[in-house]
């Protein structure tokens, strides 16, 4: 009597087994590499060229961040600075200091300095920081308390669902205008204010996307 199945059925239960652990490793795998630190570049801390130290600049001497970062209001990127805008301080503060002679180089060629980018955004991810730094977003929503930085590092994880947490619950992260560039501030929330803060979500129309279509482009 012909059998139902053929013989070669028998092995199937094991290849399932053998398929549905290799699917459970690679998905763990996977959580697991995309979830940490590493991928997420938190801590990041590259070597620059030249030994730039936010602490001191926008920390003790107080320079406002858009000094530097001259586009963060216009445009969506925050640029970064140029040799002129180092040598019109450092012109006549340590002009002859070994630290600098990247500076001097890139103002007497032309050529930019090669700084070490330590936010980065993967191309399918859409982000605009005078969107953002207009409507009451503190840097330091973002990049943590650079004034207090020697080195620059990685602070925030800036994940999908670090970025959802904010566009959820924007009036917690807002700040008065005048304070968004201030890093020592406090937002509106942390200072007791959050009927004001929801108030400028009103009335400064905030209405941040939590569609994929709203950052993925």
């Amino acid at each position: 009597m012909s059998t139902l199945f053929p013989k070669s059925a028998n092995s199937l239960p094991l290849q399932i087994v053998i398929f549905v652990t290799i699917l459970a490793g690679v998905a763990s795998a996977a959580i697991t590499y995309y979830s940490t630190p590493k991928y997420l570049r938190v801590g990041y801390q590259p070597i620059q060229p030249v030994p730039f130290n936010h602490g001191l600049h926008a920390g003790n001497l107080g320079i406002d961040c858009r000094y530097c970062h001259a586009s963060v209001e216009k445009s969506a990127t925050s640029s970064v600075p140029t040799a002129q805008t180092c040598m019109n301080c450092h012109a006549t503060i340590k002009p002859n200091s070994p630290l600098l002679e990247p500076i001097r180089q890139s103002f007497a060629s032309g050529e930019p300095v090669q700084w070490v980018k330590i936010h980065v955004a993967p191309d399918y991810v859409y982000f605009n920081h005078s969107v953002h730094v207009n409507r009451g977003v503190s840097c330091v929503e973002c990049h943590g308390k650079v004034n207090e930085m020697a080195v620059v590092w990685h602070d925030k994880s800036h994940s999908m669902g670090f970025c959802l947490d904010c566009h959820r619950d924007p009036a917690s992260h807002l700040r008065d205008q005048k304070d968004v560039f201030n890093l020592n501030s406090k937002t509106l929330a942390d200072q007791g204010r959050i009927d004001e803060a929801h108030k400028n979500v009103t009335d400064w129309k905030i209405k941040p996307p939590q569609s994929c279509s709203g950052c993925h482009r």
